[in-house]
């Protein structure tokens, strides 16, 4: 063991702030919703949370490293998530 686990949960108990609480995002946000995520977020939520969600999907696989395990779906996920900000 290399000790680092104590060092590595400190951002999660100093972190106290209300993780789940609308925020009011006002730039445009597109979520992708993994279903093996820690804290899945639903439809629902993200759009109170971010009044401009441009995009929301929710996935058959992945989960809270996305990137790591289906980097393809991933990288599509952005590519369609902000295709309409693209500049013609």
């Amino acid at each position: 063991m290399t000790n680092t686990a104590i060092s590595g949960a400190r951002l999660y108990w100093e972190s106290k702030l209300p993780y789940f609480s609308v925020k009011g995002v006002s730039i445009p946000v597109a979520v992708s919703a993994f279903p093996d995520e820690i804290d899945l977020c639903p439809r629902s939520w993200a759009e109170r949370a971010y009044p401009k969600l441009i995009h929301y999907n929710k996935l058959d696989k992945g989960g809270h490293f996305a990137a790591w395990e289906q980097p393809k779906l991933f990288s599509e996920e952005v590519r369609v998530g902000f295709r309409s900000l693209r500049a013609s």
